[in-house]
Parts: structure tokens; sequence; C-alpha cells
């Protein structure tokens, strides 16, 4: 059922589960996967001197201390790195964050051992702000765009593969456990480039995952950050040539570590489409949960969240 809504536009788009399950992932520019390989060499050349602050605050059996490191370009990026209080680390994860970043980690799936970096992609609140850098997401998200080499998206893709670097320096001891990725949204969006051109990674979990199928996604009414591409694209149809090299279900077809997907049925700022394109491609094991909506409230949104949780849970332990 279609909850009550405001919007001027069906944030199903007419999309019934079925069909979403058969939206495709756009090709790949023939030059798409040496491109990515090439970001991901300088990304692993990067001198990430990460320096850790004292420890923040203490919860859930976890300490919290502010981190720093060093990504392309020499972006200086800021975050938190969380640790098991008792010492003892068995798991390692990089956990981004949506389009508004973050003002503190938001501890989803607490599996005992985990030992977390939670950066703030570079440009985004509250801790990679930066004066030649839009924070607002809707400007974010052009920055650069004009070209494959300067979209700041292949920058936030670096920061997360710096990130595990960062952490392994850190941790030395988590270069020898189980490393994997969740991020959502906007973080969800950039996870499957991280996850398709880093072995270090072992799997993750995408939740309401933005940027899949740009070439359907501009055609679909949205808010956000999808707004402005669609308008950016309605004025730059040139625009789809860059985009081609920074599509999240195309990333996904070369994903083959498992992965689990939280997407929606309904959701005014992310299609679900879109959404559904990256959990399709995906390459190796996956696990789809179905969200009744995303980026909307609604009366059932706790026990929602909570049942995502647990599935996230027992896939991740599996």
């Amino acid at each position: 059922m279609i909850p009550r809504h405001e919007f001027t536009f069906d944030p199903t788009y007419g999309y019934d589960l079925d069909a979403l399950l058969a939206v495709p992932a756009p090709a790949a520019p023939v030059d798409f996967e040496e491109f990515w390989r090439g970001r991901h060499e300088q990304a692993m050349a990067v001198s990430v001197a990460p320096k850790l602050g004292p420890v923040e605050w203490e919860a859930d059996g976890l300490r919290f201390h502010g981190v720093t490191y060093t990504s392309t370009g020499g972006f200086r990026v800021g975050g938190w790195l969380s640790v098991p209080a008792d010492g003892r680390v068995t798991r390692a994860r990089v956990v981004a964050h949506g389009y508004g970043g973050r003002d503190q980690p938001e501890v989803r799936v607490n599996i005992p051992g985990t030992a977390t970096i939670w950066p703030c992609a570079r440009g985004l609140p509250t801790r990679s702000l930066h004066p030649d850098l839009p924070s607002d997401a809707q400007e974010h998200v052009l920055h650069g765009i004009g070209s494959r080499e300067t979209y700041i998206h292949g920058g936030c893709v670096a920061d997360m593969w710096c990130a595990a670097t960062a952490l392994a320096e850190l941790l030395p001891e988590t270069a020898a456990v189980r490393l994997d990725y969740i991020g959502s949204s906007f973080g969800g969006g950039i996870g499957p480039f991280v996850l398709a051109f880093d072995d270090r990674f072992a799997g993750g979990a995408l939740v309401i995952p933005s940027f899949g199928n740009h070439p359907l996604r501009v055609t679909l009414p949205c808010t956000g950050s999808g707004a402005a591409v669609r308008a950016y694209h309605a004025e730059h149809p040139e625009v789809l040539d860059v985009l081609a090299y920074f599509d999240s279900a195309t990333a996904a077809t070369f994903v083959r570590t498992p992965v689990h997907v939280g997407a929606a049925l309904f959701d005014p700022a992310v299609p679900p489409p879109g959404q559904y394109a990256i959990y399709n491609a995906l390459a190796g094991p996956k696990e789809l949960f179905v969200l009744e909506t995303g980026h909307f409230d609604h009366p059932e949104e706790a026990a929602q969240e909570e049942a995502l949780t647990q599935s996230q849970y027992r896939f991740m332990t599996a």
C-alpha cells in the first residue's frame, strides 16, 4: 500500500516488487574497470598518516576516538575510530554515511569485537568540511561533474579506501581479520565501487543505495541530491557520459563479495528503481531486505529499522 504523502509525484514510480527486480544496470564504458583500477592504485599509494585523538566517549562496549588521515589529492579526512573497550579485535569495518554527513557515529549493527572507522567523506559535515568544497548535498553532488577525473564522487570512494588503510595502520591486528563495508544512501551508493575494486573487503551491507542506473534516474522526479543531478542533466545532457563511470549499478556488476541490501519500495529521495538496479546487478552472493519506505517518516519506521538491523547482523555473522 502506498503511504499517504504530499509529493507531486509517486515515490513508487509505478513499480511493484516484481518490476523492481527486473531493473537492469547500464552497460559499462569499455574502460570502466581500467579507470577504477587506476583510481584504486592512486589511493593505495597515498601515505595516509593517520592521527588518533583521545577517547571522546564510551558506549555499548566501545571506545570512540577522533581520527584524521590523508586521502587522494592530499585531502585530510576526519571522522572517528571505535574500538572494543576490552581491546580484543576480531573484525573490522569501514562505515560510511548519508548525504547529510554525520556529527557522530551511528552504531546500527554492533558485532562484538569489531573495530570501526567512521569517516566523513571529503567536504561533508562535520569533520571533513573544506572551504573549497560544498557541504550542501545538492551542490556537493555536482562538484567537478564536468569530468570523470574531477567529479567529487571519485575522491569520496578513495576516502573510503584510504580509511581502510588508516584503520590497518592504527590497529595492525585488523589487517588479519575480516573487513566489511557498510553504507546507506550516499554511502550505499559509493559502496559498490569500494567493494568492487579493493580486495581487502570481504563483504558488506548497503541500505537504500543511491546513484543506481543514472540514465533511468535522471528521468524520475525526486528530492535531494538526485533532483540536482536531474536538473543539471536537463541543461547538460552530455553529463551522462561522465556519470556512466559513477553508476553504482554498473559498479555492482564487478562486486563478487557477499552483500546485504536494504532497498525500499517507496522513496522520494532515491528512486527505488535505482536501488534495485544495484541489488540486481551484484555478481556475488547477496540478500535483499525489502523496506516499505526510504527517506520517509512513517509509523512503522522503528520496527522496520530494527528488523533490518537484525537481518544485517545475521547476514554478516553467518
